[in-house]
């Protein structure tokens, strides 16, 4: 009897659960995307300063990444917040937070197991957790991505 109720009540859990997934990822995209809209905006607006700054960091063809990595981080983001293209963008974005990380925060990288406070207060922490999730569980059924899929089946 104290295990069926048990079981009802788990199931009952994983039911409200599940329903919040969408919800949650709508929040991880609106928020995330627009924090990293906002810093493509700044940049954009001082594309020399960037050049010069991927320059500094030993990054190869600085004057062609820049730009690119801005309109990734400013338009990607923007996407990212429809639910459009929602994957990709994040795996692109994903990979701009671990150069982001190898490049600018190479200290904070390397202390992820000897001090993971410095891990967890670098830049590009919650932005690369952010765009994990959104990589792994996608934009979630309130997105573009979802609405097209109706329209558009496999």
């Amino acid at each position: 009897m104290l295990m069926a109720v048990l079981v009802r009540l788990y199931e009952r859990l994983i039911w409200a659960a599940s329903h919040l997934q969408s919800p949650f990822l709508l929040v991880v995209r609106l928020y995330w995307g627009f924090q990293m809209m906002q810093t493509g905006w700044g940049k954009l607006h001082n594309m020399a300063k960037v050049v010069d700054y991927f320059t500094s960091l030993g990054i190869p063809f600085p004057a062609v990444n820049a730009p690119f990595i801005v309109c990734l981080e400013f338009v990607g983001s923007i996407l990212i917040m429809l639910g459009l293209g929602s994957r990709l963008l994040a795996l692109l974005l994903t990979c701009d937070m671990l150069v982001a990380f190898i490049t600018a925060d190479h200290e904070a990288l390397l202390s992820v197991f000897s001090d993971p406070d410095k891990f967890y207060a670098a830049a590009p922490y919650p932005f690369l957790l952010a765009f994990l999730i959104i990589l792994i569980f996608g934009p979630g059924r309130i997105s573009l991505d979802a609405a097209f899929s109706r329209f558009y089946p496999r």
